[in-house]
Formats: structure tokens, sequence, C-alpha cells
């Protein structure tokens, strides 16, 4: 397989993931962002708690979630839990 069959591919992947989250996003109510995926959600639960170390973290459950990510077989998860040490951020979708 050359680079450009690579990219074709990766090209035609995401161009199939965001035709699957338009057509999904009016299911859920947030949309949330980590430094390593993007969640679309029907309820998110923030809790900042300390590590060991002193060092403040943040852990995310998300329930009735899908996941932005092209090589997810499954992108529809029942609930997701995210540890991590940068920012979030939670929006919550406008009602159309």
């Amino acid at each position: 397989m050359s680079s450009e069959d690579l990219e074709r591919y990766e090209t035609e992947i995401e161009l199939a993931l965001y035709k699957e989250y338009r057509s999904v996003l009016s299911l859920f109510r947030y949309v949330v962002e980590t430094e390593r995926r993007f969640y679309l959600a029907n309820s998110v639960e923030l809790e900042v708690k300390t590590s060991e170390k002193g060092l403040d973290y943040v852990e995310v459950t998300l329930k009735d979630a899908w996941v932005w990510d092209m090589y997810r077989p499954q992108r529809l998860v029942n609930k997701v839990r995210v540890i991590t040490f940068r920012d979030v951020n939670v929006e919550e979708i406008a009602s159309v």
C-alpha cells in the first residue's frame, strides 16, 4: 500500500466519521472534549481529585456516549471513564 493509498483511506474514514457524527449529534445532550478524544454524551459527571503526589486531576464519567475515534470498531458505549491531568471542555448542545 502506497502512502497515497493510506492517505486516501484515512481521508475516507474521517469523512465517514464526520457524517456519522452529524447523523447522531441530535441524540446527545453534551459535547465533551479532552486532550485525547471528543465525545457526545447524555450524562456527564466531573470530579476534581488530588493524586498521592499532590497533583490535581479530573475524572470524567460519561454515560450513553459516542466516541470520535476513527479506529474504534464500536463508537457507541454505555459508560466511559476518563482520567486526565489536562483541561476538559463540556458544552451543552442547544436544542433546536
